[in-house]
């Protein structure tokens, strides 16, 4: 940080402060303050709702380099409180350089609300978040530079954390809709899928666009439904199949309301893929346990072997909690195990449809190691129709 007043200020619950330059909305927030190691997506990592209540730190400087458009958000929810609560940067915002680039990243920041702070030491701070754990603060930018650093701190540490927080009320879906739009593709763009084969009824989470466009370019008209419907309103939909999606916050807090309902649909016998909180709330259904983890999993080169075919995929992630594996029934199979730490990745149910993953398959650090959870899905549901 150079002499000059600073104009932002991260204040950590255990009294550290670090000033830097202010970007993005004008404000302050509270959250949980992690770290993701990814050298591309930001826009799409800002927009992840399994990002709600946590600020990020982007280990990777040159974050804004390739400006913003609007294909690449994963959620249109413009409530900045209801998903990240700011970002952290090595380095100032540049100007953009890339042909898809539509807004300066710092204007995109400032009309998603989001608050930012530049010329921080990023690389010391993941240091202090591997070895301590992540940590809650407060982020907060004042153009004129007059902060109340005292006032700042007792907001940090009156922030109640992550563990029992129900976070996907705060990004769900606040009513049903029907999803159709396919992935990208190379001068193309986006398509709409003409001739639907299946019908999966999604449970949002917080589900990302690109779970969705994943689920119509296998063939399935999704219908989204949110986060508290219940069983009976989900199969009176008549799915062929079921995708219960990511999302943010401690899966035992939401799943108070939504497990008992995963129960009764795994109970009917329909194909059932879930997906970061989806696989650990659906672990919770089968009668595993979940826990916090010490710094979670942010990134996108994340080493995962899958044992159904012994081969390993480069994954994306981002979860702060996790599948106890030792925790697992005699009638789940771990399927997919972390490298990284051995932590659990991924389950199947025996003698049913249903599986799950914990990391993100839509995602391209691969970049398409993990598309064939999709069609694995699919096969299952073509075989129920069968």
């Amino acid at each position: 940080m150079s002499a000059r007043q600073p104009t932002a200020l991260l204040v950590l619950k255990d009294g550290t402060i670090l000033e830097g330059i202010g970007l993005g909305a004008v404000g302050e927030a509270v959250g949980e303050v992690c770290f993701n190691t990814a050298i591309t997506g930001y826009q799409e990592i800002l927009t992840d709702p399994s990002y709600a209540g946590q600020i990020i730190t982007f280990t990777f400087p040159h974050i804004g380099n390739v400006g913003a458009n609007s294909e690449d958000q994963e959620t249109s929810n413009l409530a900045a409180t209801s998903g990240v609560r700011g970002a952290i940067l090595r380095a100032n915002i540049t100007n953009p350089s890339n042909y898809r680039a539509a807004q300066h990243f710092d204007a995109w920041l400032k009309a998603r609300g989001i608050i930012a702070i530049g010329g921080i030491d990023t690389r010391a701070l993941t240091a202090r978040i591997r070895e301590q754990g992540m940590i809650d603060g407060t982020i907060v930018h004042a153009p004129d530079g007059k902060f109340d650093r005292d006032a700042l701190l007792a907001k940090a540490k009156a922030f109640p954390g992550l563990e029992g927080l129900d976070l996907a009320k705060d990004v769900t879906t606040g009513q049903s809709y029907t999803w159709d739009e396919t992935r990208w593709v190379w001068g193309e763009g986006y398509k709409n899928l003409e001739n639907a084969t299946h019908h999966v009824v999604a449970l949002d989470f917080g589900v990302k666009r690109n779970i969705l466009r994943c689920l119509a370019s296998t063939g399935c008209k999704v219908t989204v439904v949110p986060a508290s419907t219940k069983a009976e309103d989900v199969l009176a939909l008549n799915p062929d199949g079921i995708f219960l999606s990511n999302g943010p916050g401690d899966p035992a807090a939401t799943g108070t309301y939504a497990v008992p309902e995963i129960k009764k649909l795994v109970a009917s016998g329909k194909p059932i893929f879930g997906i970061c909180l989806g696989h650990q709330m659906l672990a919770l259904a089968l009668g595993a346990q979940t826990e916090k983890m010490h710094q979670g999993h942010h990134g996108a080169n994340h080493p995962v072997k899958d044992f159904t075919t012994n081969k390993v995929e480069i994954t994306s992630m981002n979860h702060g909690f996790t599948v106890d594996r030792d925790s697992l029934p005699d009638d789940v199979e771990e399927t997919h195990v972390s490298l990284f730490d051995g932590t659990n990745c991924g389950l199947r149910l025996k003698g049913k449809p249903v599986f799950s993953v914990q990391y993100h398959p839509e995602a391209s650090p691969g970049p398409q190691d993990s598309h064939y959870l999709f069609d694995r899905f699919i096969s299952l549901i073509a075989e129920a129709k069968r």
